[in-house]
């Protein structure tokens, strides 16, 4: 049983982009690739964006008649491409490797294939219970993800810790009954149970 701060858990439950790696570059980079093509102001879209599947987002900025489904294609593929300056966060490589396949879960709002590029991009394992957009039918801040992990790991989500970086999946790690360590700058550390830079 994996423990925090000399606390059990039954599992560790990471987010991925912002948690175990950071992607902002990349992602970035192509929202605003995406913004430009269609008028759509930036520095709004990405204030929000992070944490969110990516057809959600499209969903709340999409332009009149816009096609939300090819507009999400497009921006996947566009992802598919861009690993420049994707990284591990410090020190997430010596704790993956100290859990077990049935103690840890990843549950990204990224698309199983971006989220495998990804990973492969930073040396990290997939694991065996991985949660990714296409298995949600609501998404963060849903607690959908985070619950269904939970129920593939065989363990009750009350006994599991969240790892998120993101007010959107800090939101849904809080409505699916866990524990939340918060990681990096991007929520207030009051809003979790523990609040760390990396994993040194």
């Amino acid at each position: 049983m994996p423990s925090f701060h000399n606390t059990p858990y039954a599992a560790f439950l990471f987010d991925m982009d912002g948690t175990l790696l950071d992607s902002s570059e990349a992602v970035e980079r192509v929202w605003r690739r995406w913004c430009d093509r269609h008028a759509i102001d930036a520095e709004a879209l990405i204030a929000v964006c992070h944490g969110v599947r990516g057809e959600d987002t499209v969903r709340r900025f999409a332009t009149s008649g816009m096609d939300i489904d090819a507009e999400a294609a497009w921006l996947n593929a566009a992802e598919l491409e861009d690993v420049d300056g994707v990284v591990a966060i410090e020190g997430v490589h010596d704790l993956i490797a100290g859990l077990t396949p049935d103690q840890w879960a990843i549950v990204t709002s990224a698309p199983r294939n971006l989220a495998e590029v990804r990973l492969r991009a930073v040396g990290l394992p997939a694991p065996g219970v991985f949660v990714t957009a296409e298995d949600v039918s609501q998404g963060k801040p849903d607690p959908q993800g985070f619950r269904l992990a939970a129920d593939r790991l065989g363990v009750a989500i009350t006994d599991c810790l969240v790892f998120e970086d993101s007010p959107a999946g800090v939101a849904a790690g809080k409505a699916a009954g866990a524990a939340v360590a918060i990681v990096g700058p991007r929520v207030p550390a009051t809003e979790g149970t523990y609040a760390i830079a990396d994993y040194r």
